[in-house]
């Protein structure tokens, strides 16, 4: 085993200190020690095989729900590519690499007669989609997921069913460093035009309620669990995270550079000039005034990884606009 990264001989790209701000939506961040983009499966088990355990190894998407810290992320992180994004079909089945768009995934499948329409809207590619349990107007991806191949942080090659994550609402139980390479999903049929017009419809409706226009990571929080009428929490979630923050009189407050939606208080967007300190002590602020005004933890879904900057600031007031 080695425990320098430098050492090793990937057929992929190795790179040292990679700035990760540009491979974000929200554009924050600092470096990662290495970042590795695996030219195929084989690659990267490889690699992780040769990769010392000791070395933390962190997969990364398209950036699509995430804040990495001003510090940077110690460690490999592991971003996969054109390797990984073909899409088949055969009968009622779509087998998606992990890079592959979730919006190219359900167009396709739908192109074939296949609905998977839930996957159109959802930011971001099939391994981030699967390893959250990402979901939409009430389908979620393990719903549909049949099975999955992974490498495991030691680089062995493995397959599980949907059963093996134990999916939940907006989690599973996959192992830290184990990276998901494809997934294959059961579809039900639907006609081709219809399910674009379906599609289309999507669009025009999350267009007219999200500030897709704006730097965001999609849902900042999940939705809390509701509440029975005896008072218990329960899974429910029919209360909604974006209520409670604009109850809280919070759609629209700013903290540095980072500003709650006025469009939609859920999501956290950088209007510009936002640290990834000022993303995450909005965040913070607004977990902490739903819980003085609600008695509700909200809990985040975006990721925050990564260490913070040698200038982060304490604890800031946020502006209410």
């Amino acid at each position: 085993m080695t425990t320098d990264p430098a050492t090793l001989s990937p057929r992929g790209t190795l790179t040292p200190a990679r700035r990760l701000a540009d491979l974000t939506w929200l554009r924050v961040g600092g470096p990662a020690d290495w970042l590795f983009q695996p030219t195929d499966e084989g690659d990267l088990a490889a690699f992780l095989a040769a990769l010392d355990a000791g070395v933390p190894v962190f997969p990364m998407g398209v950036g699509s729900n995430l804040i990495i810290r001003d510090g940077g992320l110690r460690g490999v992180v592991i971003r996969l590519g054109r390797g990984f994004n073909g899409i088949e079909i055969e009968g009622d089945t779509v087998t998606a690499g992990a890079a592959a768009l979730d919006a190219h995934v359900a167009r396709k499948a739908a192109a074939a007669g296949l609905d998977l329409t839930f996957l159109r809207t959802i930011p971001g590619s099939i391994g981030g989609a699967v390893r959250m349990n990402a979901g939409c107007y009430g389908t979620y991806t393990a719903d549909r997921l049949t099975h999955l191949r992974a490498v495991t942080r030691a680089g062995e090659t493995v397959t599980l069913t949907a059963a093996d994550l134990n999916p939940r609402y907006r989690q599973t139980d996959l192992p830290d460093g184990w990276v998901i390479t494809a997934a294959t999903f059961r579809a039900p049929p639907g006609d081709p035009a219809d399910l674009e017009a379906r599609m289309a419809e999507q669009l025009v409706r999350r267009d007219a309620t999200q500030p897709v226009k704006d730097r965001s990571a999609g849902s900042t929080f999940r939705n809390p669990a509701g509440y029975s009428s005896t008072g218990q929490a329960d899974d429910s979630h029919d209360l909604k995270a974006w209520k409670v923050i604009d109850e809280a009189g919070l759609r629209g407050a700013t903290l540095g550079g980072a500003q709650m939606s006025e469009k939609h208080p859920n999501f956290l967007i950088n209007t510009g000039s936002a640290s990834a300190a000022d993303l995450e002590a909005l965040g913070e602020l607004v977990r902490k005034r739903v819980l003085e005004k609600r008695g509700i933890l909200l809990q985040w879904e975006i990721m925050r990884l990564g260490e913070p900057g040698s200038n982060a600031d304490g604890e800031r007031n946020p502006t209410a606009s």
